[in-house]
């Protein structure tokens, strides 16, 4: 029997407690994970993709059955070069929802062997988004439940560099 891989896709700049959560929760439906950061040289990211994979491995260095990359083509395309069945997308919130199913019937289109499974969060992540920790960190909030401390630490020194540039 094959194993059932599934593919999370993302930026994961910063990578939240709310992406570890859907890929713990991915792990226990697939035998394998691929969480894959996205190297898009149109969408310049706080932390470049070195960063973010280490930060990523970090969090998920007790899941033998994780396995974190970078890629650079269509999600759909990594998958199918992967023996991906599945993509993993996290939908929070309904504004979520018109992107995710287009981007899924879009990704169906290009390869019918993919299926998209979009994951709604643990309630404390919700509303919790990259892009919000970013902002909750350059003004120096709490972000404890919202990464991990490794994270925040890099985060927190990552923001002190550029306000001395």
């Amino acid at each position: 029997m094959s194993k059932r891989i599934a593919l999370y896709p993302g930026s994961f700049d910063p990578p939240t407690r709310g992406h570890l959560d859907l890929i713990e929760r991915a792990g226990r439906m697939f035998d394998q994970v691929i969480v894959a950061v996205a190297a898009n040289i149109r969408k310049a990211g706080l932390f470049t993709v070195e960063e973010r994979l280490e930060m990523l491995r970090d969090m998920v260095r007790d899941m033998p059955d994780v396995t974190v990359t970078q890629f650079d083509t269509l999600s759909v395309e990594f998958a199918r070069k992967h023996g991906a069945i599945a993509i993993i997308r996290g939908l929070r919130v309904m504004s979520d929802f018109e992107y995710e199913l287009t981007l899924a019937i879009n990704n169906r289109k290009l390869n019918p062997e993919v299926d998209t499974v979009c994951l709604m969060p643990s309630e404390p992540y919700v509303f919790l988004s990259s892009s919000m920790v970013k902002e909750i960190a350059s003004f120096g909030g709490d972000l404890g439940c919202s990464v991990a401390p490794e994270v925040e630490a890099r985060l927190r020194e990552k923001l002190r560099q550029a306000r001395l540039e």
